[in-house]
């Protein structure tokens, strides 16, 4: 998440009231998970297991709970709960606007595009030329759709991140302050749920395909001309790459990455980053040649006992 103008690391300081090491003037530009950080922005951790993660990686400001050392060319913002202030910040710069209307004044519609009755089109959102979207669909703030995209009925786009943090009082979460985007010539089931960004984008790439009934979770990315069947569940911040193929009820788990044209057979369950070019099934996913050649070696267990026994 880009703010609207360049903010001092002060100014930031102020609006969370937490104490800074760095310049005063020190420039801050946005905030971002560490997956999507860029130059200018501020990552927030909270674990002693990930201080040197965050302190090295792209972002430039760092929201901790600790005193720490600060890198070369950086900033920090010490937090007694990092958490909590990320959160502050995501309610100042993206708090969420109540509607008062199906369809947001905001929004912009492009030509030859249908919108069927009882549906919801939220704060800002942009749709393309020549799309189609069925009843009972919901397109929540922020959204951009592409040109020539199918939307069937009673999908939701744009529904916060699965992302909490267990406080003794119970479970605290994590705002969402990104968006979905849907690329060109992409087609969307019915019942199907995209969850937004929590500071970037969940994107599904141009082509794609999806079923229905699939669930994808927050800042994941699927690549270009993807297939996706019924009942798969994708975690936050997956990418798939390119012409991916997933077929029935498999689950992914979050972080990893799928290669290019890589097939998913049904109900895999997959625990790990794939390779691409390659076809997998079973739980955890594994090549299907190198399963095969396993089930074929236990399918030749009570041979191999009997022809023990008969030596004893």
């Amino acid at each position: 998440m880009k703010f609207p103008k360049p903010y001092t690391l002060e100014q930031i300081s102020q609006l969370i009231d937490c104490e800074f090491v760095g310049s005063a003037e020190f420039p801050v530009l946005g905030m971002n998970e560490i997956h999507v950080v860029e130059h200018g922005d501020i990552v927030f951790v909270d674990h002693p297991k990930y201080y040197d993660k965050a302190l090295n990686s792209k972002a430039t400001i760092i929201l901790i709970n600790k005193q720490v050392e600060c890198p070369e060319g950086k900033a920090l913002l010490v937090s007694n709960d990092p958490f909590r202030d990320f959160n502050k910040l995501t309610n100042h710069f993206k708090p969420f606007q109540s509607a008062n209307k199906s369809i947001s004044d905001s929004a912009v519609i492009g030509e030859n595009t249908i919108i069927q009755p009882n549906c919801f089109i939220g704060n800002n959102v942009k749709i393309g030329n020549n799309c189609t979207i069925h009843s009972n669909v919901s397109i929540y703030d922020d959204a951009i759709i592409g040109d020539n995209v199918t939307i069937h009925a009673g999908t939701v786009l744009g529904a916060n991140a699965f992302y909490y943090k267990n406080r003794p009082e119970g479970f605290d979460r994590l705002l969402s302050g990104g968006k979905v985007v849907i690329e060109n010539n992409v087609d969307i089931g019915a019942a199907c749920t995209i969850d937004r960004g929590v500071t970037g984008d969940t994107i599904i790439g141009e082509g794609s395909k999806l079923d229905n009934q699939i669930q994808i979770g927050h800042d994941t990315v699927i690549g270009k001309k993807c297939l996706i069947a019924s009942q798969a569940g994708i975690a936050g911040c997956v990418v798939i790459e390119d012409e991916v193929t997933i077929w029935g009820q498999v689950g992914i788990t979050s972080g990893a990455t799928i290669g290019k044209k890589a097939v998913l057979l049904a109900q895999a369950g997959v625990s790990k980053s794939l390779e691409g070019g390659k076809s997998y099934f079973d739980t955890p996913a594994e090549d299907i040649r190198k399963k095969y050649k396993e089930l074929a070696a236990i399918r030749q267990l009570p041979e191999i006992l009997d022809h023990l026994k008969s030596k004893k």
